[in-house]
């Protein structure tokens, strides 16, 4: 349809010609109501964003000294970490002289690389920028979605009601099991 035949239609029914894609040959127009197209084009937008997962990055952080129960409990942290689908940066800060023993920084990190094996995957090597010694994991698929759909699976509604239960039963046994004169008496 010419051009000016579109416009002269669009105005006749009350409507906007809307151009949908422009680099087609010829350009694709459609009669339609602009701020229902914008509307809809929003709306469209804000869904991908709502299903749209974001990934974070976490950092742990070292030093050539660390001890073994510091360097444990930032491991640990980082397994949560990739077990919930982020990733992790292990990062080694070197001070004055400590940069010409960069091999404990490595041994460091291929420690943890080995521990991290079996959740994780190195995506960036161990490599130096300025004074840190680095490297990144990203989660392996397969361990992450296991983990992401268990969540789902566990937050059931009936999981709540058996611990509440469970408790009143142990509160309940623990009381038979004391006449009421003896709880006084311990408490006074």
């Amino acid at each position: 349809m010419d051009t000016r035949d579109a416009v002269a239609e669009a105005r006749k029914r009350g409507i906007d010609l809307v151009e949908i894609a422009p680099n087609a040959k010829p350009p694709v127009c459609k009669l339609i109501d602009y701020g229902k197209f914008l509307y809809e084009q929003k709306k469209k937008t804000h869904e991908a964003k709502k299903k749209q997962v974001t990934v974070q990055v976490k950092e742990i952080k070292f030093r050539p000294g660390t001890d073994d129960h510091d360097y444990n409990y930032r491991m640990e942290h980082a397994r949560e970490w990739l077990e919930d689908g982020d990733k992790v940066r292990a990062a080694i800060a070197f001070r004055g002289r400590e940069m010409t023993h960069r091999e404990l920084g490595a041994a460091i990190l291929k420690r943890l690389t080995e521990q991290l094996s079996d959740i994780a995957d190195v995506e960036v090597a161990p490599k130096m920028e300025g004074y840190q010694m680095f490297t990144i994991f990203v989660p392996k698929k397969s361990k992450a979605e296991v983990k992401k759909s268990v969540q789902h699976t566990s937050k059931a509604p009936d999981a709540e009601p058996d611990k509440k239960k469970e408790k009143a039963e142990r509160v309940k046994a623990a009381e038979s099991a004391k006449p009421a004169d003896d709880l006084i008496d311990d408490i006074f």
